[in-house]
């Protein structure tokens, strides 16, 4: 009876420790609180949300999650700017056509499209520029890391100084050194990108190294949760 009692306790103390270390969903771990992240999104409301035209976010939380599809307008943005920083989020989306981005670092909200990077959330098993994963229209994808549509993809995103890499369910996808990417207008491959200001082509070297973050609206519905940020000191 003793000997019962005590793998019962050890069982008890054991499953602590587990769900301890594991956080539910929209929650920070004990490790994630320790290291200092920051839950970006509790779960049940747009606490420090609002649309990028700067009216409030119209669509419903659903399932826990945000979802910028007819929020009010092109982004969804965070209040609060961020600099060098490691961002995570899970997402999914149900439709096969489903396009979407996780855009950082925008200078202007009124126009994230030139003045922010944006990582490409997109349906499809591709590799490219557009592809799931991508830094869109500037780094292609190096392989193809996503899950299937309805379930949930993990991505993470780590801005240091110029350099900027992208994870996709644990695997890198995507990096890139803005400082090479001096030339206005151009890639370091010589192709052509998107970017603009006052109607002339930007080099992205010249981008600002600090910005908002906001979820796209392209015209399809996507689910984000798990919104964490963590703030990176100098030397990490």
């Amino acid at each position: 009876m003793r000997f019962g009692c005590l793998l019962l306790l050890a069982g008890l103390l054991g499953g602590w420790a587990v769900s301890a270390a594991v956080a539910g969903e929209n929650e920070l771990t004990p490790q994630e609180n320790e290291q200092g992240w920051q839950l970006l999104f509790n779960g049940s409301d747009h606490t420090g949300w609002k649309c990028s035209n700067g009216k409030p976010v119209a669509a419903p939380i659903e399932d826990g999650s945000l979802v910028p599809f007819e929020a009010g307008s092109y982004l969804i943005v965070y209040d609060k700017p961020f600099a060098d920083f490691v961002l995570k989020c899970d997402v999914k989306w149900d439709d096969p056509q489903c396009n979407s981005g996780v855009f950082f670092r925008i200078e202007n909200v009124e126009d994230p499209v030139n003045t922010g990077f944006e990582v490409q959330v997109a349906a499809g098993r591709g590799v490219g520029k557009h592809a799931l994963g991508a830094i869109y229209d500037l780094v292609p994808t190096t392989n193809f890391a996503g899950q299937a549509s309805g379930q949930w993809n993990h991505l993470e995103i780590r801005c240091r100084g110029p350099e900027i890499s992208v994870q996709l369910n644990g695997k890198d996808v995507a990096s890139m050194n803005c400082d090479k990417f001096d030339q206005p207008g151009l890639c370091p491959d010589g192709a052509k990108h998107k970017f603009q200001l006052n109607g002339q082509p930007r080099a992205i070297k010249n981008f600002a190294r600090s910005g908002y973050i906001g979820l796209q609206d392209h015209g399809h519905k996507v689910w984000y949760r798990n919104i964490k940020v963590l703030e990176l000191k100098r030397g990490e």
